[in-house]
């Protein structure tokens, strides 16, 4: 009888009291708030709002390799492009907004003669200046270029996006090259595609 209770109390004494359970439960809800503070600061751009536009960059200074002094000579030539520039596309009956990114480049094809860029802008779908990237002309080397870059993320443009680009030359020049490169994706599936830039030349006059 003595070894059945001693047995029924030796059993006992190994439960938990109420209060370590209390305890317990206080330590994980700790270790559970220290975890969630860790993956807060590891990962910020889980908790962050949407994202801003980008800022431009200064293409005096990001392509500076690419640049040289401004001719002082009369520019006797000149021209400009227009580029489309797609940086959201509707897709699946329209009823899906695919962004990309846009980088546009603009090429100086010629070997001997600088490129003077006088002005290159940002447009959106209703035709408002989103963003002018040049404060003054700047002239490319022989075979240089220069490039602006637009995050997938910056949907400002829209559908519609363009963008505006007049150079000028100092004497007969090769035709720069101007295009627009967008890249973006949708679950598995990425598209790449190029625009060309038209030049801007009056038509129907007499």
């Amino acid at each position: 009888m003595m070894s059945r209770m001693s047995s029924c109390m030796e059993h006992r004494s190994v439960l938990p009291h109420p209060r370590d359970r209390v305890q317990r439960g206080k330590r994980a809800i700790r270790h559970m708030r220290t975890k969630l503070a860790a993956a807060m600061l590891l990962c910020p751009l889980a908790f962050a709002g949407p994202a801003a536009a980008q800022p431009k960059a200064n293409l005096e200074q990001t392509f500076a390799d690419s640049l040289q002094a401004v001719p002082k000579e009369e520019l006797a030539v000149s021209g400009g492009f227009y580029v489309p520039a797609y940086s959201s596309v509707a897709m699946s009956q329209g009823k899906l907004r695919v962004d990309f990114s846009v980088t546009l480049s603009v090429h100086n094809a010629s070997e001997t003669q600088p490129l003077v860029i006088k002005r290159l802008a940002y447009f959106d779908t209703a035709g408002k200046q989103v963003e002018s990237y040049l404060k003054n002309p700047v002239a490319l080397k022989p075979l240089a270029s220069i490039s602006v870059f637009i995050a997938t993320d910056d949907v400002r443009g829209g559908t519609g996006a363009n963008f505006i680009v007049d150079w000028a030359a100092a004497s007969e020049i090769a035709e720069p090259v101007v295009e627009a490169l967008m890249v973006g994706g949708v679950a598995n599936a990425h598209y790449a595609f190029i625009s060309q830039g038209r030049p801007t030349r009056t038509v129907g006059g007499k």
